[in-house]
């Protein structure tokens, strides 16, 4: 019965150090952005330029916290060759993905292809 009892309490001790982690699913318009992204990503990838932009507007205009859209978009603007608004862009990702490791090493990586367009303007 001692043992019993024991046992009880080492359990009940460790069932008080689990912790439950509830994931949330994402709602309709973190869906839609994310679809909308993917979708600038596609038109990025083919040079459709216009369309990307316009499209991942839309998908922060739906998600304003969507920090891939922010990446994606200050690339549609690097590829325009406009730096100062795909640096607006990366500030802004940045800022939404700074938790996520491969994310940020990403926005890193295209903040100092920013800077580079803007010295190589500035020299001419």
């Amino acid at each position: 019965m001692k043992n019993l009892f024991l046992l009880l309490l080492i359990l009940a001790g460790l069932s008080a150090c689990v912790q439950v982690v509830t994931v949330q699913e994402p709602s309709a318009r973190e869906k839609a952005s994310l679809e909308l992204t993917e979708e600038g990503r596609t038109y990025l990838e083919n040079s459709q330029i216009e369309n990307a932009i316009r499209v991942l507007e839309q998908a922060i205009s739906l998600n304003p916290t969507n920090g891939q859209s922010y990446y994606y978009l200050a690339q549609a603007w690097l590829q325009k060759g406009v730096a100062s608004e795909a640096q607006e862009f990366n500030r802004l990702a940045h800022i939404y993905l700074k938790n996520d490791q491969e994310w940020w090493d990403r926005v890193d990586i295209q903040a100092a292809q920013i800077k580079k367009i803007k010295k190589r303007k500035q020299i001419h």
